[in-house]
């Protein structure tokens, strides 16, 4: 990790809210993997989903980091200086 942002300061959880994506769930859609925000713990589905819920979360929050739900995967990602953390 050569390069940092200052929005690890933000990060105040690594716990999920559940299981699923919270809106896919509600409205019967499926996702392809899933990601948690690390600000709030919101689950949203992927960007190479169909609703794009996490990335939609983003940007209706502010929400800047978020992280791999997917088992064995300990990546993350900031959204508004586009660094990947490996592990995060």
């Amino acid at each position: 990790m050569s390069e940092a942002c200052r929005h690890l300061q933000d990060i105040h959880t690594r716990g999920a809210n559940g299981d699923g994506c919270e809106e896919c769930l509600k409205t019967g859609d499926s996702w392809v993997h899933l990601r948690v925000c690390m600000v709030c713990g919101h689950v949203g589905c992927c960007d190479d989903s169909k609703n794009q819920h996490a990335s939609r979360h983003f940007r209706a929050t502010g929400h800047p980091i978020m992280r791999s739900k997917e088992p064995g995967e300990t990546w993350g990602w900031c959204y508004v200086d586009q660094l990947f953390y490996d592990p995060i």
